[in-house]
């Protein structure tokens, strides 16, 4: 967590950024965002600021650069050519705050549909103005540019068959549409659409409460929501200066880990589909129930849990839960045997899923690709490793790394990484401490109902908290968790009020989707679908 480091002048923001990278090993941008201040009780020297957030090579250390934008021009200079993350990410920034990167080479909407008037994230939009499509968008603005820098001309453009696959189709995982241009099989050419499930997510959180903003959480990977809440949590407690109990860490970690698993069922079992291997699925997703039984027993729901509170958690393990917790244990072992008896030997497996969708290392790097699909690349980084939370640095598991970055490595990177998080779940049961599930902390914690209803002090402090929200002090922040799929992190902006003054998710899946259309050039169309698959996109998450 830390508060912007550098503030530089607009002019100067480029090279700022070019010399962290080379002279200083800043060489993963990690995510960049705007700030509109229009409503901040500070002054500011302008309405809005650009921060990027940046990672060293060797994941441990982190930094924030802060540059305010011209009112008059809105514009700052693009560095999608210094880091291939800034390409979408700076189009998200347009998109929703009208920043205008310079020399951006596709500088549009990537979030909002082409109509769209305004941009929603500034404090002036209301959040209640909803803007329906009525056109459709045929892409061509992006793809003849884009054959033509391979050297097409107009008539063999002419000779292409142009092709969508998605976003209503199984096999886009999603409100994915990729425009395909294809010579025979092959792709020529790429461009990718999120699509339209935009649900304001960033926006939302600016009018509720941090306690309020933890339902939706639960809505961006809904694959491994408790993994979600643990990430917010985690990032308001430290804004907060606040270190849960004991007892709260390890269930978060049981539980979150417990969540991992069950993502990466869901993406493996899904990849199986898609390669013609139903009975994969149906092994995996009965593992995949049974741990949903027992977290709805936990937590009182399946999918979204909305576990977690800011100082602890819900509820407690109830009795039972570790008999109940070796059970769903016991059968994801044994699910992935018998998915791994089916494949690990087949052949058809072996050729539709080796040397495909290859990641290089330096690629995945550059274009902010984090988690199981970084690491199947070969990159041994792990934020439970690297920057480790909840005592992650006490428990025996191995950094699951692949050697090729195929489709291969990724599928069995998750199983392996599954069977790791069962490790962990183990050690963490073993080695459970006693006490409280809450701190004690009456700034952000309720209290309990016998004090609610037994004392006025619990009754005001119920009240305050439930009204007007946990009072987080004024700084910009930025805190990230080993997510299922990769880093996710928050950057906050807190005016001192009991509601974030701004949001910005990090989801791991959004750079993922944004090198995509790179993976697939030059690939067959059926290998395209599986290495979507493969990368797990989750539509939730980067359509915020």
């Amino acid at each position: 967590m830390l508060n912007c480091d550098l503030l530089v002048d607009s002019k100067d923001l480029r090279d700022t950024l070019i010399r962290l990278k080379n002279e200083e090993d800043f060489t993963i941008l990690l995510d960049l965002t705007a700030i509109d201040y229009l409503k901040h009780p500070d002054a500011t020297p302008s309405r809005f600021a650009v921060v990027y957030v940046l990672r060293s090579s060797n994941f441990k250390k982190e930094t924030t650069v802060k540059a305010f934008v011209s009112d008059e021009t809105l514009e700052i200079d693009s560095v999608y050519d210094v880091f291939s993350s800034a390409n979408w990410a700076e189009r998200e920034t347009f998109d929703q705050y009208g920043v205008i990167f310079k020399n951006h080479p596709n500088l549009k909407r990537v979030l909002n549909h082409k109509e769209f008037v305004g941009h929603p994230l500034r404090k002036d939009y209301l959040i209640t103005k909803g803007q329906i499509s009525t056109q459709t968008d045929d892409l061509m603005d992006e793809m003849t540019p884009l054959l033509k820098s391979k050297g097409y001309s107009d008539e063999e453009i002419n000779d292409l068959l142009l092709l969508n696959v998605g976003p209503s189709h199984p096999a886009s995982h999603g409100t994915i549409r990729n425009f395909l241009a294809m010579e025979g099989e092959t792709i020529s050419a790429c461009v990718t659409e999120i699509g339209y499930l935009h649900r304001g997510f960033e926006k939302a959180c600016e009018h509720h409460t941090y306690s309020q903003v933890i339902p939706y959480t639960d809505r961006l990977n809904y694959c491994s929501a408790i993994l979600n809440n643990i990430g917010w949590s985690k990032a308001i407690e430290e804004m907060l200066g606040i270190e849960i109990t004991p007892r709260a860490k390890m269930i978060r970690v049981v539980i979150g880990e417990l969540s991992r698993i069950i993502d990466h069922f869901v993406c493996n079992a899904a990849n199986m589909v898609d390669l013609g291997g139903l009975t994969s699925l149906w092994y995996l997703f009965g593992a995949r129930d049974k741990a949903y039984d027992l977290l709805s027993k936990l937590t009182g729901a399946r999918l979204t849990n909305s576990y977690t509170r800011i100082g602890g958690l819900e509820f407690d393990l109830y009795d039972g839960f570790e008999t109940d917790l070796e059970d769903v244990l016991k059968t994801a072992e044994i699910a992935i045997d018998d998915v791994l008896s089916l494949i690990a030997r087949n052949r058809i497996f072996q050729d539709r899923t080796q040397d495909v969708g290859v990641i290089k290392p330096d690629f995945a790097i550059a274009n902010g690709i984090s988690g199981p699909n970084l690491r199947a690349a070969g990159v041994a980084h792990d934020l439970r490793k690297d920057k480790p939370y909840y005592g992650y640095e006490n428990f025996d598991f191995d950094i699951v790394i692949g050697s090729h970055g195929d489709v291969y490595d990724r599928m069995m990177c998750r199983f392996e990484e599954s069977i790791q998080s069962i490790r962990i779940i183990r050690q963490a049961m073993k080695n459970m401490p006693d006490g409280a599930i809450n701190v004690y902390a009456p700034n952000a914690v309720l209290p309990l109902k016998k004090d609610v209803y037994g004392n006025i002090e619990g009754l005001m402090n119920q009240f305050k908290l439930t009204f007007e929200g946990i009072k987080v002090p004024k700084g910009e922040y930025y805190s990230f968790s080993e997510a299922a799929n990769g880093e996710l992190g928050f950057f906050i902006v807190s005016d001192g009020s009991g509601r974030p003054y701004k949001v910005k998710c990090r989801p791991p899946c959004f750079y993922s989707l944004a090198a995509y259309s790179k993976i697939v050039e030059g690939t067959m169309l059926a290998d395209a679908v599986i290495t979507m698959a493969s990368l797990n996109f989750i539509a939730g998450e980067f359509d915020r």
